[in-house]
Parts: C-alpha cells; sequence; structure tokens
C-alpha cells in the first residue's frame, strides 16, 4: 500500500505564535498577551512573524512548497475583543486568509482555540467560571458562521490536557495558575465547550463539516512487539498516572461515552448527552513518548531535541494504532516536527540535516501504519514557519522556513525543500 492521492499533506501554526499585530484591528490582549515575566529572554507574542500583515507572502511560500493543507487558529481575541461583541475586522482577516489558501489550492483548516483566553475572560475567572462554556458557544457560532462556506475542516481545541493541566496545576503556562481544587471544574467546563462546539458547528455550517479535535497524544511504546509489551504499553497510555494524565481522561467522555474515575463525580448525568457529540476524526499531535515524558530513559545521552524532548520515531505507530483501536475513527496527525538551533549560514541558505532525518524516520513510521491499514487523513507539519514558542520565547525554531525577527525575511530551510519532495512524491521517496 501507499499514501491515498488524497492524503493531506500540510502544515501548521497558531495564531498567538505567527500572526502579531496583537493590539491591531480591534483585537484585545490575550492571557499571552500578558505573560511578561514569564516569557524567557524577556520577549514577548507582540509581532512574532508578523502574519497577520504577511499572510499573503506565506500563503505563496506554502504554495511553492506544494502543501495541500494548512491547519492555523483562530485568535478568539481578535474575533471577540468584549464579552457578547463580535469585531468584523478581526474575523475579515480569516476570510481573507481562507480565500488565499483556496486560491493557492491549499485546503484550510481551523483551529477554534489554541490558548489564547481573552484577558476580559480571564478576568472573569477564566476556565474556572462555567460561564465559559456560553461564551465560547457564541464565539464559534460567530466564526462558523463567517467561515464555513470555505472551510471543511474544524477542530474545537488544541491540548487540552497542556492549556489546562500546565496552566492550572503546574502554573507553568499562562495564566500561570496553581489551582487543583478547581481542576475538575475545569475539566468538565472543557468537556462541556466541546460538545457545544461540536454540535454549534454541525448546526450551523454552511458545507458539510469534518469535525475534530486535536490532542497532546503521544503513548507509551512498547519495549518489543511481543503480546504483553504491547498490551502493557496500551494500558499505559490511556490510564497512566491514576487517570490524570492518561488520554483517557481526555477523550474517553467525548467519543465513548464514558467517565474516567478521576472525573465521575464532576460530570452530571445529563452532562454527557451534550459533552458526547459524533465526530469525524481525531487529531494527534506526535512528538516523543510518553516514556521519555514521564522519565523513563533507556539509555543515558538518548538524542534530545532543542525543547529538551528525546527522539523515538515508534511513537508515530504505536501512538496511531493505539488510537485508532481504542476509538475506532478517523484520523489526522495534527502536529509533528523538531526544534533545532537553526541560523542562516554563510551561503545564505539554512542547513538542518536533523529535522531532515527526524521527518524521515516518523514519516516512514506512519507510512507502516498506512500501509497497514489504519486510516490517517492527513499529516500537518509543526510548524510552517519559526515562531514564537510560549514560555520559550523565540529560541527554539520548529519552522520549515526560517524567520529572521529582526527583518521577518523568511527563507526556505532544506528541511522544506526536502518535504516539499515527500509532497510532491505522496511519500513514495520514503
Amino acid at each position: 500500500m501507499s499514501f491515498p492521492e488524497s492524503f493531506l499533506w500540510g502544515a501548521a501554526s497558531a495564531a498567538t505564535q505567527v500572526e502579531g499585530a496583537w493590539n491591531e484591528d480591534g483585537k484585545c490582549p490575550s492571557i499571552w498577551d500578558v505573560a511578561g515575566k514569564h516569557i524567557k529572554n524577556g520577549e514577548d507574542c507582540h509581532t512574532a512573524c508578523d502574519h497577520y500583515h504577511r499572510y499573503k507572502e506565506d500563503v505563496a511560500l506554502m504554495k511553492e512548497l506544494g502543501l495541500k493543507s494548512y491547519r492555523f487558529s483562530v485568535s478568539w481575541c481578535r474575533v471577540m475583543p468584549e464579552k457578547g461583541k463580535v469585531n468584523r475586522k478581526g474575523l475579515e482577516f480569516y476570510q481573507n486568509l481562507v480565500k488565499e489558501l483556496r486560491a493557492a489550492g491549499i485546503e484550510p483548516m481551523v483551529t477554534l482555540y489554541h490558548w489564547d483566553l481573552p484577558i476580559w475572560a480571564q478576568n472573569e475567572g477564566g476556565w474556572k467560571n462555567r460561564n465559559i462554556v456560553d461564551w465560547y458557544t457564541a464565539y464559534v457560532k460567530a466564526v462558523v458562521d463567517a467561515l464555513s462556506d470555505d472551510v471543511m475542516y474544524w477542530m474545537t481545541f488544541n491540548e487540552p490536557i497542556v492549556f489546562i493541566m500546565s496552566s492550572y496545576i503546574q502554573g507553568q503556562n499562562a495564566p500561570f495558575k496553581k489551582d487543583f481544587l478547581q481542576i475538575k471544574s475545569i475539566i468538565r467546563n472543557y468537556y462541556l465547550a466541546h460538545g457545544r462546539a461540536v454540535k454549534t458547528i454541525r448546526e450551523n455550517a454552511k458545507c458539510s463539516p469534518m469535525i475534530g479535535t486535536a490532542m497532546a497524544a503521544g503513548c507509551y511504546v512498547p519495549k518489543d512487539e511481543s503480546t504483553a509489551e504491547i498490551e502493557a504499553a496500551r494500558k499505559n497510555t490511556f490510564e497512566t498516572r491514576n487517570g490524570i494524565f492518561g488520554n483517557a481522561l481526555w477523550l474517553d467522555p467525548l467519543i465513548l461515552g464514558t467517565v474516567p474515575d478521576f472525573m465521575k463525580r464532576a460530570l452530571k448525568p445529563e452532562d454527557l448527552s451534550i459533552i458526547r457529540q459524533p465526530l469525524d476524526f481525531i487529531g494527534l499531535n506526535i512528538y516523543q513518548s510518553m516514556n521519555a515524558a514521564y522519565g523513563e530513559i533507556p539509555v543515558q545521552g538518548t538524542p534530545r531535541t532543542v525543547m529538551g524532548w528525546t527522539m523515538d520515531e515508534r511513537v508515530m505507530y504505536w501512538t496511531i494504532r493505539f488510537f485508532h483501536e481504542r476509538y475506532q475513527t478517523l484520523l489526522m496527525i495534527t502536529e509533528n516536527g523538531i526544534a533545532n538551533p537553526d541560523w542562516i549560514m554563510g551561503d545564505g541558505k539554512v542547513h538542518d540535516p536533523q529535522r531532515i532525518d527526524f521527518m524521515d524516520r516518523y514519516l516512514s513510521n506512519l507510512k507502516r501504519a498506512v500501509d497497514e491499514g489504519f486510516p490517517v487523513l492527513g499529516y500537518q507539519h509543526w510548524s510552517i514557519m519559526d515562531n514564537f514558542e510560549w514560555t520559550s520565547g523565540y529560541e527554539p525554531r520548529f519552522g520549515l522556513i526560517h524567520v529572521d525577527y529582526a527583518t521577518q525575511k523568511r527563507t526556505v530551510k532544506d528541511s522544506g525543500r526536502h518535504y516539499a519532495e515527500i509532497i510532491r512524491t505522496n511519500g513514495a521517496n520514503l
């Protein structure tokens, strides 16, 4: 077998990480715009890649690379800068971006929430406030009304485990809180917001939608391919750490309609009728294995990226396999990539052989999954360009395209050219 002709080779970004224009055309600040001292090197996301003003140039580069799809997020702050107020100028930016993508033959894929909570919502309690479900639903309705004539693919949230656990338990991401006693209420609000969002898209989309959600969805990689090791890895993938950090907590209620023990007392019986809505696919953001994330490093000196993440390409195959076997639905690789210390070299180019090797290793495992019949819609490389990497600032570079932040000059890296050839051959050169 090989990749189907309809396979959606693409790349991804997020509004806060690339757009800039943080206070233009009616946009309100997000919790990341005011993160201040929490950002490495005293940096901020206020200009980032200036994609807001340079989106036509960026789409032209996507077309040059042969991208079939582009996953981006819409900024809630740009669309709804005040509670109940829709900002037409903010929506216009996304309408123009979508039209530019369509003209370039690139399928737009919208993520509705990629961590950039409006400051007005945070001031009223953010994800701790039950009313956020209504606020989010109103925002989703505004975006669907504006974009659904040209957008088919929708994702309700990006990585809830990160924007909830890292933000409200560990205090490492905006809004930098430690509210463990409220965590069950926060998770319940997320569940309900997701369910309401799916229902809103289904009821209001102008063209038939494909709806999913994007999960930080690594897995435990089995030590070998014996039945015992595979079953142990599968169990740990969904139930590890008393269920709090396992994948089951974030997906079982949405898809299976079952409630993990951790949340049983927090949900009302009628909640599941809202939470469990039919999904067309699950988005998988895959970087490192859960073995590594939880400190199980088999060999000293194991290769690590600039983010400190270990490289084990097998995680791509096993995540796809475990998730499909559990949830029996279509899958999309919504993020996968590597942070490198890239720079413009003396010949004016960016040579990044480590990213090329990483890409080939992970995509070969994706190919194995596809060859074995697991249904994968597409692959979105993270990221299309170097960008603001949250509290790490601009030091990590994930992009296929290098960005000189002083001049905003774009330079396609060697990996970008390599990926273009993978797209051109539909993965035949892997």
